[in-house]
């Protein structure tokens, strides 16, 4: 099963995992974001039902996917770009769109003030 994770990443995390992974450590596959706001922000509720439907699915057209998720193709097409410009799910050359992982995980840590 392949599963990518989501979660925000400080700045100092990312550069650790970069050169982590540029000795070549693997590091897994993850998608992150630089605070919990952007992932909230990104991720809403409606996008969140179009990438479980695309979880899995393989490539997919717009008016697939709005046909899954039971939505307008218009409004469905926003959502979809928006999750295409943060990285989230991918286009191929024929110009379908994919999520391609069986499985999402989220990871974050809220902790207390300064």
């Amino acid at each position: 099963m392949r599963t990518v994770t989501l979660g925000v990443l400080s700045q100092d995390d990312f550069s650790k995992r970069f050169i982590a992974a540029s000795k070549g450590e693997q590091q897994g596959e993850y998608i992150g974001f630089a605070t919990p706001a952007l992932l909230f922000q990104t991720m809403t509720q409606l996008r969140w039902e179009i990438l479980e439907a695309m979880t899995g699915a393989g490539p997919l057209g717009l008016r697939e996917i709005a046909r899954r998720v039971g939505r307008d193709v218009r409004r469905v097409s926003d959502d979809v770009h928006a999750l295409l410009n943060a990285g989230v799910i991918d286009r191929s050359e024929d110009g379908a769109f994919e999520f391609p992982y069986d499985a999402v995980h989220v990871d974050f840590t809220l902790k207390a003030a300064a």
